[in-house]
């Protein structure tokens, strides 16, 4: 079995059936899904539905992102978040033109059941941003920092790599766990196009809200497989790039 991580998807459908295409996915394969489906070019509504398509034919993990929190509560209450409206949800709003109530009922679902982290049987961890519990996720009071934290990430962007790991100065909070693989955090920021690794942590976001792609990245042999750059799918739309 092998099993995969897919990075940001921002409602790049385009995008994100080229990255499957491209890992050739079998049967008994995993996937894991970093969160943020939705949420800047046209077809997050699209992209929800896909993977409900996906997750009857494969083993799939889908870890709820910080959109589609602010995606959740639009389906349940109507309300409109004036942030949410302001990075991608009217967008999202306009994908769902079209889509029937039941359709979003089910949608509204799909959201509600999704885990904030998983770990695996080999003591990996994925959530979509961060934590800041030194003890570990378990032990995190605040659970909105797993989808909107960027502590972890900056904390190891301007982390010493001479530190051993078995010094009183290594990071307590990322001992806890073999690997860990966020999202959240566009690694294009920093003017790189692939996933980053520090120390145990790969932050496979590579912009795909923006002008980067989507990712996907086998986690045992860490061969990534890239979809094109998401405006070069959506020639016609900004996506987030506003």
């Amino acid at each position: 079995m092998r099993t995969f991580a897919i990075g940001d998807i921002h409602g790049g459908l385009k995008a994100l059936i080229q990255v499957l295409n491209k890992l050739e996915i079998k049967e008994g394969d995993k996937l894991i899904f970093m969160g943020d489906y939705v949420d800047g070019w046209s077809e997050s509504a699209q992209v929800v539905q896909f993977l409900i398509d996906v997750s009857q034919k494969f083993k799939c993990v889908f870890i709820k992102g910080n959109h589609d929190v602010w995606c959740q509560d639009w389906l349940k209450t109507a309300t409109v978040n004036t942030s949410w409206y302001m990075h991608g949800g009217k967008e999202t709003m306009e994908s769902y033109e079209g889509f029937s109530e039941e359709e979003k009922k089910q949608h509204l679902v799909f959201f509600e059941k999704l885990p904030l982290y998983h770990i695996d049987a080999e003591n990996r961890l994925f959530l979509h941003a961060g934590f800041t519990s030194l003890h570990g996720v378990e032990k995190e009071p605040f659970k909105e920092l797993f989808y909107t934290d960027r502590s972890l990430w900056e904390m190891l962007l301007v982390m010493d790599n001479r530190i051993e790991k078995d010094s009183m100065y290594y990071p307590k909070r990322i001992q806890h766990y073999k690997e860990i693989y966020i999202g959240h955090t566009p690694t294009t920021k920093y003017n790189e196009s692939l996933p980053i690794n520090i120390a145990n942590v790969w932050n496979i976001d590579t912009g795909a809200a923006f002008k980067g792609k989507v990712t996907g990245i086998n986690i045992d042999t860490k061969v990534c497989s890239q979809s094109d750059h998401l405006p070069d799918l959506y020639p016609d739309e900004k996506g987030r790039n506003k």
